[in-house]
């Protein structure tokens, strides 16, 4: 079974560009294939590894749903649902050197989802025996996990900024892990964009007081800023940056 790690956190806070720096130094170490999942809403996954997204399974899922109903249904006569989404699913596997992506995407229309979200899962459920690592970058809410439709976390990272706030949104994520009963291995919190890469009195009180076990803490660096303005894959980080640096030792200090 694949070793599923889900990287959470409110929107602003810097954690897609994080999950794209885990996948690469996976990678690097040789822990690939890994199937990368972008379940984030705000779908930009692609973005920090540098790749292009074509179609999301958001579309494929919209579209077999409103297939009986489309007045020209893309699906041929004589196939069936599961059969063209098992097609199109693969289509729309990004493949690399050392992981392959997909873009989950969300759907539009209104409607029941509940035959398309099985195939779906069944899909999943296939692919996931092609690979000893799962990484996933989750919205806030881990939808996708909490409803089965993902496979169940082994290790789920929290990323928030260093304010007060930051940290008590991810408290609430580690809270709502609990009550969905997910049970993974390992949940920590890492904090990014830190002044200097250190935690002030306050932040630390309130991860303290939010039971958060503290993973690492990741410097705040311009140079993520300037890449991001310039649309340059963040994954394309010098070596030297203090931002891959940090990843790197609290990914080594999880033994993943």
């Amino acid at each position: 079974m694949a070793h599923v790690i889900a990287i959470a956190g409110k929107g602003g806070v810097g954690k897609t560009t994080l999950t794209g720096l885990i996948i690469q130094y996976l990678g690097k170490k040789g822990k690939g294939p890994i199937l990368a999942v972008d379940a984030d809403a705000n779908s930009n996954l692609n973005e920090v590894l540098g790749v292009e997204v074509e179609e999301t399974l958001g579309d494929i899922r919209e579209e077999v749903a409103r297939a009986e109903m489309s007045k020209d249904n893309p699906i041929p006569p004589g196939v069936s649902k599961a059969d063209y989404m098992e097609f199109k699913f693969d289509d729309a596997l990004i493949e690399d050197d050392d992981y392959d992506l997909l873009v989950m995407g969300r759907t539009q229309g209104k409607g029941c989802y509940c035959f398309v979200n099985g195939l779906l899962q069944a899909q999943l459920q296939r692919l996931e025996k092609n690979y000893p690592y799962i990484i996933v970058d989750n919205e806030a809410g881990m939808e996708h996990i909490s409803r089965g439709v993902l496979p169940n976390m082994e290790v789920a990272i929290l990323v928030s900024d260093c304010s007060r706030r930051g940290v008590q949104a991810v408290g609430r994520i580690a809270q709502l892990i609990k009550e969905c009963d997910m049970h993974p291995k390992k949940v920590g919190l890492i904090i990014n964009r830190a002044p200097n890469g250190v935690l002030n009195e306050g932040t630390k009180a309130e991860i303290e007081k939010q039971g958060l076990t503290l993973l690492g803490v990741v410097p705040q660096d311009e140079t993520v800023y300037e890449f991001d303005c310039d649309g340059t894959p963040i994954v394309d980080l010098p070596e030297d940056s203090p931002v891959r640096k940090a990843v790197v030792e609290i990914i080594d200090n999880l033994g993943i």
